[in-house]
């Protein structure tokens, strides 16, 4: 039998798709995903998530369902231990399974052996992690117009230190130790879902003054009273209470997003080294993707939300490189693919067949064919039925008596008003269409409006457009609406 390759799964969070260099843009630095997708690995440029926020967008590309399928949509309701996941199902089929960084897959109660060999827990001193950049002592006093903008700014050691460090180097550390030390009978699977790019926006040096902020793009800016805009846009925008930030404060709040990117780079670029000095590089299937995308200003807010779509938080980055004795023409390729064909592309490359249905389509005949396209449109859901106070994600309102960072988003998910809106997007490659229960639907031409501004969900002139998305949303759910078991009843 052909020995199976090892993996690498190194997933950072709400890093925008189109924030690296390959894909020119001016500002990034991203050296070694840049040098992955010259020589030896592919960059899917049109790559989406299932759901724009961080559990319920794992849970869907870790089993291949998506987020309707059971229900995963919230950060609340994770996988169930009778739900398929990508780790235990490598971990069941002979891999070493190390898991460093953050969860957001499965309850904290679970058995983590179910799912992996290691989860890595790295020790921190407390003064270490008082430092880490969730701290939130630049936020000021409610009322501040800093206060829910998630910028923290440069980061500096600690007194006595000479660097900064947080979990994320810890993890990446970890990482590179166990490469150096890999079994020698198992092949091995590194899973380092890390918490950079996630805002707070706050990176140290030399990343902090690595980017230039005369070649940041300029970020798009919303529609004039929000027309044609989801409710809930125009609520977080009002919430957030950035409305005097100059553009040379967006600019810098999105030059330091950037740092925080490459940073990450920097560590994935360790990572490879490891893999190289260990002399399994080549027998290493390499997958680099985040779980969603970011704002940084555009559409003048931060961060996320959980049930609109716009291209700068469902464009996520995928990058493949297959192990050797698979073919691979490097470079990008601009088909649209969806993050639940990873499991699907592991499961070929390692020889697995599923157990389970689900609808991943394995991108390992795209590696060497850009002309290959396994998908007409792809999709991205979320929000909640008017009454399911369950998915509310109330709690989250409030942070030791002050307001949290996530007040602006959670706050109105916990109204009953029409923001938090159940919503399906069907993206084309030419045209967005976002089905709202509870208020006007969205059109977005993107040959003409890239950035989604104008929404022509009443132009006549695509009346044909919009019936044909239509279809296309029908016979999503239908195809989609439920899995049967593969495994008969005893009574069979």
């Amino acid at each position: 039998m052909t020995k199976k390759p090892h993996i690498v799964i190194f997933n950072p969070d709400q890093w925008r798709g189109d924030v690296m260099g390959h894909l020119e843009d001016p500002a990034a630095v991203t050296p070694n995903l840049d040098k992955m997708v010259e020589e030896d690995g592919v960059s899917f440029s049109n790559a989406f998530c299932q759901n724009p926020v961080c559990t319920p967008s794992r849970c869907s590309f870790m089993s291949g369902w998506y987020p309707h399928v059971r229900g995963h949509r919230t950060i609340y309701h994770m996988m169930q231990p009778d739900e398929p996941v990508l780790l235990r199902t490598l971990k069941q089929n002979g891999y070493y399974v190390w898991w460093g960084g953050k969860n957001d897959l499965i309850p904290a109660d679970a058995d983590f052996n179910e799912y992996c060999n290691e989860m890595y827990e790295p020790e921190l001193k407390p003064k270490k992690e008082s430092n880490l950049h969730f701290a939130d002592s630049w936020r000021g006093e409610p009322g501040d117009r800093n206060y829910f903008s998630f910028y923290g700014g440069k980061l500096d050691p600690l007194p006595g230190d000479e660097t900064f460090y947080d979990k994320d180097w810890a993890d990446v550390y970890g990482a590179i130790d166990r490469i150096k030390n890999a079994p020698d009978d198992q092949p091995l699977c590194i899973y380092l879902p890390l918490l950079y790019p996630h805002p707070p926006y706050a990176v140290e040096e030399p990343w902090y003054s690595m980017i230039d902020r005369s070649k940041i793009p300029k970020r798009v800016q919303h529609p004039k009273n929000w027309e044609g805009k989801p409710s809930m846009l125009k609520g977080i925008h009002e919430r957030q209470n950035m409305h005097s930030w100059t553009e040379d404060e967006w600019t810098e709040l999105k030059a330091t997003y950037y740092g925080m990117c490459a940073r990450v780079d920097h560590q994935f670029g360790m990572v490879m080294d490891a893999l190289k000095e260990a002399g399994i590089y080549d027998d290493t299937a390499v997958f680099f993707f985040s779980d969603h995308g970011d704002y940084t200003g555009d559409y003048s807010i931060v961060e996320k939300n959980q049930n609109t779509f716009e291209d700068p938080i469902t464009n996520v980055p995928l990058i493949v490189k297959p192990p050797k004795s698979f073919s691979v023409t490097p470079g990008i390729n601009e088909n649209l693919v969806e993050l639940i064909d990873v499991p699907a592309t592991i499961e070929e490359m390692v020889g697995i067949t599923p157990k389970h249905t689900h609808f991943g389509k394995s991108l390992v005949p795209m590696l060497d064919n850009d002309k290959i396209s396994q998908r007409d449109a792809v999709f991205c859901e979320g929000g909640r039925l008017q009454g399911e106070t369950h998915c509310m994600e109330a709690n989250a309102v409030s942070h030791a008596a002050k307001p949290g960072l996530y007040w602006p988003r959670v706050s109105l998910q916990a109204e009953e008003g029409p923001e938090h809106t159940k919503a399906v997007m069907c993206r084309t490659m030419e045209f967005k269409y976002v089905r709202r229960l509870y208020e006007k639907d969205e059109l977005y031409d993107l040959r003409n409006d890239p950035n989604e501004v104008t929404n022509r969900i009443d132009d006549p002139a695509l009346a044909d457009v919009l019936m044909t998305l239509k279809e296309r949303v029908m016979n999503f759910y239908m195809e989609t609406s439920d899995v049967v078991p593969h495994e008969l009843d005893k009574r069979f």
